[in-house]
Formats: structure tokens, C-alpha cells, sequence
């Protein structure tokens, strides 16, 4: 219940700018450098055909959700796919750097 509750402040909390971008530029940076992010859209993809053929996989709900993750684990995927794991390390931490500045 305590964490529910500290959860719930940080959510109440106002941010900026400043304070989200940083944050983004982690998520991307420590995702991009998880293993192979860029695999990851297929790798889904084999996960929920497998899923659709069972008796779970029967869900109208459950498959619309799947498909939204597919289609935002492709967007991320080709949106990154132009740069360079050097160009998205460097551009992250710059991000970072800018916030602590």
C-alpha cells in the first residue's frame, strides 16, 4: 500500500520540460542497450502467433493490445534504426548532461 501511495505522489507531482526529457533519453538509452532492441518487433511477433492460437489468445481485448504493442515496439525499432548505437548513446547522454547543467 506504501508504494501505491509513494507511486501516486510522484504521478501528483508537477514536471517540466526538463525533467521528462531526461528521463525519455534513460528509458531510450538503457532500452536501446538491453540486448537487441532491434530484434525485438519480431521476436513479439512470434510471440503473439503463438499466443493466437491458443484458448487465451481468443480475446478480442487481448489481441488489440498486442497488435498496439507490436505497432510501438516497430515505431521505436524504425525510428532508431537510422542512427548509429553511438549517435543514440551520445544524443541520450546529452540529454542527460543538458538536465544537470
Amino acid at each position: 500500500m506504501y508504494l501505491t501511495f509513494s507511486i501516486m505522489q510522484k504521478e501528483n507531482q508537477k514536471t517540466s520540460h526538463h525533467d521528462v526529457m531526461p528521463s525519455v533519453a534513460n528509458f531510450v538509452s538503457d532500452l536501446w542497450f538491453e540486448g537487441d532492441f532491434k530484434e525485438q518487433p519480431l521476436y513479439l511477433q512470434e510471440i503473439f502467433e503463438l499466443m493466437l492460437t491458443t484458448e487465451f489468445g481468443d480475446d478480442r481485448d487481448l489481441r488489440l493490445k498486442m497488435l498496439s504493442c507490436l505497432r510501438t515496439s516497430r515505431n521505436l525499432a524504425e525510428t532508431l534504426s537510422a542512427f548509429s548505437d553511438k549517435q543514440i548513446l551520445k544524443a541520450c547522454s546529452n540529454v542527460v548532461v543538458a538536465k544537470a547543467v
